[in-house]
């Protein structure tokens, strides 16, 4: 069963310190502890009785109590197991970025790196262009290079080569 133990908010951390520390201590055979991110003031622990939840949890620091009713793992397997949005994300496209410290500044994607959820993008409205990295997580397209775009340049490429190689 899993438990959902209410704490002080922002608390979350070194109230669950305390909680393995006092697991570890009394050797309670609490089977799992979390703390899913994003989610404040609240810390979920499994365990096989209601008693083993409530001794770990006695008289410590931060915490608020236990939350009456259980929940099964498809209550919070969402907040664990993490979803592998496809990013439709390429290079030479336009991005807003959603988060500080560029919000709402419209940038050119410059690179994509989908194993690290990264991209690199220049900021169109700087003066300089400075090549920032960024989460993919924080921008979201607003504008992409057409097909016909692609092929103009491609061909405008082609023709540079062409004439070089003279």
């Amino acid at each position: 069963m899993i438990f959902v133990i209410k704490v002080t908010t922002n608390k979350e951390d070194k109230a669950m310190d305390m909680i393995i520390e006092k697991i570890e201590k009394k050797n309670l055979p609490v089977l799992s502890i979390f703390r899913p991110h994003g989610l404040r003031g609240y810390i979920f622990l499994e365990a096989s009785e209601r008693d083993l939840a409530e001794e770990a949890v006695f008289n410590l620091r931060y915490i608020k109590g236990i939350i009456g009713k259980t929940i099964g793992y498809e209550d919070v397997k969402n907040m664990l197991e993490p979803s592998v949005a496809e990013m439709k994300i390429e290079k030479n496209d336009i991005v807003e970025m959603i988060s500080e410290p560029f919000k709402k500044e419209k940038a050119k994607v410059i690179r994509v790196d989908k194993q690290k959820g990264e991209a690199v993008v220049t900021l169109l409205e700087a003066a300089i262009p400075i090549p920032v990295t960024v989460k993919l997580d924080n921008i979201k397209v607003i504008r992409r290079e057409s097909e016909e775009e692609k092929q103009e340049k491609e061909e405008a490429e082609d023709t540079e080569e062409d004439f070089f190689n003279q």
